[in-house]
């Protein structure tokens, strides 16, 4: 499978645990808690596998950054945060960020 598809995959599983952190209630409610470890094993495990083909740097920042920017919106769609112009302004220079370091890696 293609290193970019199992960091995706990893992506998806950070941004599923860390909105289950809140549905969590502190760890209070088993099933969001139950939910973190599931999502936040699966992340780690998937960010090992994608790190075998590309750089540390490269994918750490990548997860790190769309990770940062779904979770944002997630907050927004689900949990019903405020969307204000400097936050869409730091979600678009994340991406941009992560569009960068796609186009400067040989991977």
């Amino acid at each position: 499978m293609n290193a970019f598809v199992i960091l995706l995959i990893a992506i998806v599983s950070e941004v599923f645990g860390s909105s289950m952190l809140k549905a969590s209630n502190g760890f209070k409610k088993l099933l969001p808690s139950l939910a973190v470890i599931v999502g936040m094993g699966l992340a780690f495990f998937n960010l090992s596998l994608a790190l075998k083909e590309i750089p540390l740097g490269t994918a750490y920042a990548i997860w790190s950054g769309v990770g940062t920017a779904l979770t944002a919106l997630v907050g927004v769609l689900v949990y019903k945060e405020s969307l204000n112009v400097k936050k869409v302004s730091g979600l678009i220079l994340i991406i941009g960020g992560v569009v960068l370091l796609k186009l400067s890696t040989g991977v």
